[in-house]
């Protein structure tokens, strides 16, 4: 029989995260100056199913554009996928009940599909040195312990089969693809995955961070 073993709960940033992956990823955030909610809410997804989402950060654009208004983007943290959290993960960005994206009176036929969703991106381990940009490093195109969904991708965001990279700059988070130019911020994404990579929480330690 497999044993299974038990995150530990770790306090940073005035939350009480349920694992200390969770936790190096608000440290991520914090590095960047963006802010982020904890839990921010749960949803009901019918059947007696219940889903609540790791993060929601206001998102100011993907694929290199930049938009006026930001969206809310839940960011679900997963050190192991099971096919019950896949499903619940694909039932929540389906839902049309909740939109996130502004629209304008001229919104497209894509703005509009937008809005009928909620928009998830799936992270797993805070990404190695010089892993941030390399899709296939990140797992990018690969299933998630072998269950078809992807982290660090944008099928649950708009659909598309595109690397999806977490990038900031001066507190507005975005995400780019490996379809847009994302390095124009490397040196700042870097330095933030390493002080989450670094982030110690041992004994009650808070991790110090120096804000870019």
């Amino acid at each position: 029989m497999e044993q299974k073993i038990k995150p530990i709960e770790t306090f940073y940033h005035g939350y009480r995260f349920r694992s200390r992956l969770e936790a190096r990823w608000a440290v991520f955030f914090d590095a960047l100056n963006v802010r982020f909610e904890y839990e921010p809410e749960g949803f009901d997804l019918g059947n007696g199913e219940y889903y609540l989402p790791d993060f929601r950060v206001k998102c100011w654009g993907d694929r290199g554009s930049i938009f006026e208004e930001p969206y809310d983007l839940y960011i679900e943290v997963k050190g192991r996928m099971t096919e019950d959290d896949a499903n619940k993960i694909r039932k929540f960005a389906k839902d049309p009940n909740v939109g996130h994206l502004p629209i304008w009176e001229q919104a497209d036929e894509y703005e509009r599909l937008m809005n009928e969703k909620n928009m998830v991106l799936i992270v797993g381990n805070i990404p190695e040195e010089g892993c941030a940009y390399d899709a296939r490093e990140l797992g990018a195109y690969d299933p998630m312990n072998g269950i078809k969904i992807y982290p660090y991708n944008y099928e649950l965001i708009d659909g598309d089969h595109f690397a999806a990279f977490p990038a900031a700059h001066k507190g507005k988070f975005f995400l780019c693809g490996d379809d847009s130019n994302y390095c124009w911020n490397e040196e700042e994404v870097e330095r933030a995955y390493r002080l989450a990579r670094q982030a110690r929480f041992e004994h009650g330690e808070t991790p110090i961070l120096r804000r870019y």
